[in-house]
């Protein structure tokens, strides 16, 4: 079921389902709820899901000025303190994992484990495959129809708002996030970091993420992009709830786990 949340930045949107301990997932860019389809009824078996849908995204309204990451993850921290209640595991999908992060660093206490879906923590210059794509996204191009009509069946704020939305986020996409190695280093929450073997950021890039992290797994899905939890819906739900379900990691021959000064760890692969 849905309902609004009244947070201080934005009026929320968001939806419940299931019981057990907390699990906030947050969907892609320019997405809705509806993208979480084929994880929810797996995921809800063993946990309280919460699906905030952000500003500009879904039923929720957009707001004045930029759109920012930052902006997002304090609704976020909102969101956790007023509906959730308390600390959760949080799974992000894209632009969903970006907001993780900075949740996470933002309010550690918040966050207990993490699933980052084919997550940047650079902008899209520095991270993506093939940076240029995104000087083909306009408003009305073909490649963001799928979006569009995402936009437009749920939007409050009608489908006259769609190209100021469309042009915001793009925008965000070149420039956002700033993430450097210093900043994941802080992060403490276990984090499993997952990416298709064909996604739109490099391999290099999710590795360098990955090796940056304090506590982190790592998971390539072999023939998948960057829709993986769709492509894949098993194999990704098995591995989220393996993680969220696992303790310390322990392996019969550790070398960036191994005991003292890890190799690869400073992020600069």
């Amino acid at each position: 079921m849905g309902d609004y949340a009244d947070l201080p930045g934005v009026r929320t949107w968001y939806e419940t389902e299931g019981s057990g301990d907390p699990l906030v997932l947050l969907h892609g860019g320019f997405c809705t709820n509806d993208t979480w389809g084929a994880q929810r009824p797996e995921l809800a078996a063993s946990y309280r899901l919460h699906l905030p849908e952000r500003r500009a995204h879904g039923h929720t309204p957009d707001v004045e000025g930029p759109l920012s990451y930052t902006d997002m993850a304090g609704d976020t921290v909102a969101f956790l303190e007023s509906v959730v209640g308390g600390p959760a595991h949080l799974v992000g999908w894209s632009d969903g994992g970006i907001v993780a992060l900075l949740t996470a660093l933002a309010r550690p206490d918040l966050v207990r484990r993490m699933v980052l879906i084919g997550t940047t923590f650079r902008p899209a210059s520095e991270a993506f495959v093939a940076p240029e794509m995104l000087d083909a996204l306009t408003p009305d191009s073909a490649e963001m129809a799928f979006f569009r009509e995402l936009y437009v069946a749920a939007s409050p704020d009608g489908p006259d708002h769609w190209p100021a939305v469309a042009t915001r986020v793009i925008d965000m996409w070149r420039t956002q996030p700033t993430l450097d190695a210093g900043d994941l280093a802080a992060v403490r929450a276990p984090t499993l970091v997952m990416a298709g073997d064909d996604d739109l950021m490099t391999l290099e890039h999710t590795a360098a993420l990955y090796r940056a992290l304090h506590d982190a797994r790592l998971a390539v899905v072999p023939g998948a992009s960057h829709l993986v939890p769709l492509e894949k819906p098993a194999e990704v739900d098995r591995m989220i709830l393996d993680h969220l379900a696992d303790g310390e990691v322990g392996t019969m021959m550790p070398v960036l786990r191994a005991p003292g000064p890890a190799p690869g760890r400073d992020a600069t692969a």
